[in-house]
């Protein structure tokens, strides 16, 4: 028979996730949905990818406008 070792965690993705989840609705939940829409605009743009984001979003926006 095998035993198995967990290592004790030192961090709780789950409940992590969860706190970060509610406060989110706690800020968003009065909103309609073009507030969030924009919410979720400037949290991407303002957020740690934010470079990433905008870099995206132009070479989207230039194919758009290339023939």
């Amino acid at each position: 028979m095998t035993s198995q070792t967990r290592a004790k965690k030192s961090f709780d993705c789950l409940a992590y996730k969860q706190r970060v989840q509610a406060e989110v609705y706690q800020e968003i939940k009065d909103m309609s949905f073009e507030e969030e829409q924009g919410y979720f605009q400037r949290r991407a743009e303002e957020g740690p990818l934010g470079q990433w984001w905008k870099r995206i979003k132009a070479a989207s926006q230039s194919r758009a406008e290339d023939p």
